[in-house]
This record gives C-alpha cells, sequence and structure tokens, in this order.
C-alpha cells in the first residue's frame, strides 16, 4: 500500500477507537447532568485511556490517516470542551466559567487552523505543548469529578503540601489554562509559515 493510499484509510483501529470515544462523551455527559459524578469520573478516565490506545495503535501498526489526524484531536476537544462548560456551571468549582471560555475558543480555532492545514496537505500533528495542555485539562476534570464524588476528601491526610482535593483541582485548573493559551499562540505561529512551506513540530 502506498503512503498516499494509507493516508486516505477511513476504517482503522484508531478511528473507530475515536468513534467509540465519541459515544463515551455523550454518555459521560450525561453523567455529569445527573451528577453521577464516581460514574462520570469512571467514564472519562476511560475516554482518557483509550485516546491515548489509539494514538499508540496508530503509529505501533502504521494506521496514521488524514481522517485520524482531524478525528482524534476533534473527539478529545469534544469531550474537554463539554465537561468544562457542563462543570463550570456548577455552584462549587475549580473550574471557572471563564475558563471554560478560554478552553472552549482556543479548541475552535485550533481546529479549524489545522483543518485548513490538513486541506491543504500539511502535517499539523500536536506539539509538545498541545500535549501538555491536553494532559493538564485531562487532570483538571479529573480532579473536579473526583472533588465532587468524595468532597470529604482530604489528599493533606496523605501529603500535607496538596490541601484538599478542591484545593489541588483548582491549582490544576489555573495550570491548564496558562498551557492552553500558550499552546494556542504557539499553534498560530506557527500556522503562518505554513503557505510558505514551513510545518509545526510535532
Amino acid at each position: 500500500m502506498s503512503d498516499a493510499s494509507a493516508l486516505d484509510r477511513v476504517w482503522t483501529v484508531p478511528n473507530m477507537l475515536s468513534a467509540a470515544r465519541l459515544g463515551l462523551a455523550i454518555v459521560l455527559f450525561f453523567a455529569i447532568e445527573q451528577e453521577w459524578y464516581r460514574a462520570a469520573l469512571a467514564l472519562f478516565l476511560v475516554a482518557a485511556s483509550t485516546d491515548w490506545v489509539d494514538g499508540w495503535w496508530a503509529r505501533r501498526f502504521n494506521q496514521v490517516s488524514r481522517l485520524g489526524r482531524i478525528f482524534d484531536p476533534l473527539v478529545d476537544k469534544v469531550i474537554i470542551c463539554g465537561a468544562y462548560v457542563l462543570l463550570a456551571a456548577g455552584v462549587e468549582t475549580s473550574i471557572a466559567a471563564w475558563m471554560a471560555v478560554v478552553v472552549v475558543v482556543r479548541e475552535l480555532v485550533v481546529t479549524a487552523v489545522r483543518a485548513e492545514m490538513e486541506r491543504a496537505g500539511y502535517d499539523f500533528s500536536a506539539a509538545l505543548s498541545g500535549k501538555l495542555k491536553m494532559v493538564l485539562q485531562c487532570a483538571a476534570v479529573a480532579l473536579e469529578l473526583a472533588a465532587r464524588a468524595w468532597p470529604e476528601w482530604e489528599p493533606a491526610a496523605i501529603v500535607p503540601i496538596l490541601g484538599s482535593l478542591r484545593q489541588l483541582a483548582t491549582v490544576v485548573s489555573w495550570a491548564a489554562v496558562i498551557a492552553t493559551v500558550w499552546s494556542g499562540l504557539e499553534y498560530l505561529v506557527a500556522a503562518r509559515g505554513l503557505p510558505k512551506g514551513s510545518r509545526p513540530a510535532a
């Protein structure tokens, strides 16, 4: 199979995992809305882990595709943006409404830029800053769900510097917002040079 035809594949394992993760996102959002926070946390952790699996599978078995390069990050953004919006609506939450707005706007802009660059034939794979941003965003959502599921649990009882779950979630949420803004700016700067033939760092 030529490199061009391989990139045009649709029914690959990574793409099917991404489709399954999209369906899982709907169940996750319903669980958050119903305040089933323990179930929501479990669903979110499964979704996050399958994201890692499909990326590993695509690289390990040479199943990277144009659709996957757009579909996989798009599903990630649906999960993260949906979770941020729903969790920001809480009365007591570490994820403020403005944080959700920053995350959603950044993801929409980068998704639009990535789609245009992929359409033009450029590889716009995730940069290191984008991967760090995703890790921090996932950690922020997971910690907020944990803080709602077990509000009485105090990590400080084990490691004093950690404080409460809510305090830990707040610190990580701020770190996630900073990484979100930074990675968004980095992508925009990288994209400016693409039409001239340059590529962003993978």
